[in-house]
């Protein structure tokens, strides 16, 4: 039964996921830029440790770095030294970044409401943000990862 859920979970994610990549405005920036920034956008501050940011993205630490530093040519994103770890670095979501994000995010939100919000319920909508936070945080040793709907 766990194999058909997954086969099931994973296949609505791919189906969406391909709909919603079709729609998203690449005219402003990529999907994967869209991804970094929204998780800046969420953190306290506005900024995250590089180390932390690559915990939350879907994409490899290699590529997080190469986008970061794409981000911060563009002055989206500010990297500074962490002054409690000199190896450490902070990634700063700039006002430019924020407001370029923010750009993005409206007509992403609109076609996510469209994709998976006119096909289930409210219920059925807070049934499956408690499956899949239960599934995802019983996956993440370090705790709970914020959830697009904090905030």
């Amino acid at each position: 039964m766990a194999v058909a859920a997954w086969e099931a979970l994973f296949r609505a994610q791919v189906s969406i996921m391909r709909r919603l990549s079709a729609e998203f405005p690449t005219e402003v920036m990529s999907l994967n830029e869209y991804d970094v920034l929204f998780n800046l956008s969420r953190a306290p501050g506005r900024h995250l440790r590089l180390k932390e940011l690559n915990r939350h993205v879907l994409i490899s630490q290699p590529s997080v770095s190469r986008l970061v530093d794409r981000l911060a040519g563009r002055g989206w994103v500010e990297k500074t030294d962490d002054p409690l770890d000199g190896r450490g670095t902070i990634v700063h979501l700039t006002a430019k970044g924020f407001q370029e994000f923010r750009r993005a995010a409206i007509h992403h939100m609109e076609a996510i409401t469209d994709r998976v919000g006119g096909t289930l319920d409210d219920d059925e909508l807070q049934q499956l943000i408690g499956l899949c936070d239960r599934l995802r945080e019983a996956q993440d040793p370090a705790g709970p990862a914020p959830h697009p709907s904090d905030g």
